[in-house]
């Protein structure tokens, strides 16, 4: 699949490059003047160049196809003690972890993560391709790695799990895959994203979660270099995987 130029018609080449992750304006400047962009082919050391109208202008950075993307779509490590939200008068969230050059594009959370939760959050300004990743219409995985106390895994869990659990209030769960790595520890794979869902599932067998991980969503795996809080955009080919987990490759294709 070709690289995508999302860019608004006579939009500046700096703004551009800096809403698509290449530094801040201030940066991305510097990176015009220095000689290392080409627009069509040409070197640029205007950072105020206007690109054409039609969204056709092939740009290069450093003599590689820059990704300028109407879309982007961030992978935080989300760390404990932050709200899944973009606002809280009282709480810290997870929109101050989002990197300051990111902060006006709009990018919102794709589902919930408890504030002890921690792990693979991802954050995008594509609305469609959110609500199909959290809608459990689309099956697409969340993969989590839970710590629990009380009555140990046993053998016969994995099939309580996976015939659908019902919870404590007569809430019933699509089917779920455990697979038990510990006395007390699992993975756990789910579809949904009901309120508290692991938690939850897990005292409606008799045990109590004590710390979670989400490890994967859908075709995407937390990158391990990530450390807790920091983030960064998705690469294309990672995108472009996710758009399939959704069934929205035609919105990727060339």
């Amino acid at each position: 699949m070709g690289v995508k130029w999302w860019y608004d018609s006579r939009m500046r080449l700096d703004k551009a490059l800096s809403d698509s992750g290449y530094g801040t304006r201030t940066d991305v400047k510097a990176l015009v003047r220095a000689g290392r962009v080409r627009v069509d082919g040409a070197v640029v050391r205007d950072p105020s160049l206007r690109l054409p109208d039609g969204g056709t202008a092939r740009i290069e950075v450093d003599g590689a196809p820059a990704q300028v993307q109407r879309h982007l779509h961030l992978m935080m490590h989300k760390p404990a003690g932050y709200l899944t939200a973009l606002e809280d008068a009282r709480r810290h969230t997870v929109a101050e972890l989002v990197p300051a050059h990111l902060a006006t594009r709009g990018l919102s959370p794709v589902g919930r993560l408890d504030a002890d939760t921690t792990g693979l959050l991802l954050l995008t300004n594509d609305g469609l391709l959110a609500h199909r990743l959290a809608n459990p219409k689309w099956h697409v995985d969340k993969v989590y790695h839970v710590w629990t106390e009380g009555a140990p895994f046993a053998p016969d869990d994995a099939a309580r799990f996976g015939e659908g659990l019902v919870l404590g209030d007569g809430t019933e769960c699509q089917p779920a895959e455990l697979a038990p790595i510990g006395p007390n520890e699992a993975l756990l794979t789910i579809r949904e994203g009901k309120y508290h869902q692991v938690k939850r599932m897990m005292l409606a067998t008799g045990r109590a979660v004590v710390r979670l991980h989400r490890e994967a969503m859908g075709p995407l795996s937390l990158d391990p270099a990530l450390a807790p809080g920091a983030s960064r955009l998705l690469d294309e080919e990672e995108a472009d995987r996710l758009y399939r987990a959704a069934s929205l490759e035609d919105l990727r294709s060339d």
